[in-house]
């Protein structure tokens, strides 16, 4: 029998936590608050495996990353099996100024990296975690503007790109996006907002 109930979204309003299989206790914390700055905020057993350590970290913005640890689990540096279905990578956010400091903080540690890649709207930097698992640190090369969020910028920079036939977003689509955006959600005496030069 059919339901006739109409069809809903189950909105979502952000991501709660990311959880991913560690090492050792103490590996995953020298990993996640040593290398990665990421408070350790809280522990508590596996409640469905309790062979297993649960270690709650805060990347940050308050949210959570949270990891499995095992004890017979030893770092093993085998990049993670790329098949489908699983998870390619996780991006953490940096300051520019972090991401710059990358090369030379992993180095010292002989952590293994890409070096800094230009992604067109951020510079990436990749390397794994003692489990093989690829890690990117993420930096965006802008700001949004007052009262709009990183993916207001993106979505008009999208638009921008696609508009003009370009490959990818780069810094232009970026500028314009955040000029336009400014310019719908900012008010302004002046009769009109057109490029001027009073030079």
């Amino acid at each position: 029998m059919a339901d006739d109930t109409p069809l809903r979204k189950l909105q979502t309003q952000g991501v709660h936590h990311i959880t991913l299989l560690g090492a050792d206790r103490q590996t995953s914390i020298d990993f996640w608050e040593g290398v990665l700055g990421m408070p350790f905020i809280f522990e508590q057993p596996n409640l469905d495996d309790p062979e297993e350590g649960h270690l709650y970290f805060d990347p940050g913005d308050g949210r959570l990353i949270t990891i499995f640890t095992n004890e017979s689990r030893a770092p093993t540096h085998r990049r993670v099996p790329m098949v489908p279905g699983a998870v390619h990578h996780l991006a953490l956010n940096v300051s520019q100024a972090t991401f710059w400091q990358a090369p030379k903080r992993l180095d010292a540690r002989g952590i293994p990296h890409s070096g800094p890649t230009d992604r067109g709207f951020m510079d990436s930097i990749y390397f794994t975690d003692p489990l093989g698992f690829l890690i990117e640190l993420a930096s965006y090369r802008f700001e949004p503007p007052e009262g709009c969020r990183h993916a207001d910028v993106m979505i008009e920079a999208h638009r921008i790109r696609v508009a003009r036939g370009d490959y990818n977003i780069d810094r232009e689509h970026l500028a314009d996006a955040i000029e336009l955006l400014v310019e719908r959600t900012q008010q302004t005496l002046s009769p009109s907002r057109a490029p001027a030069d009073p030079y």
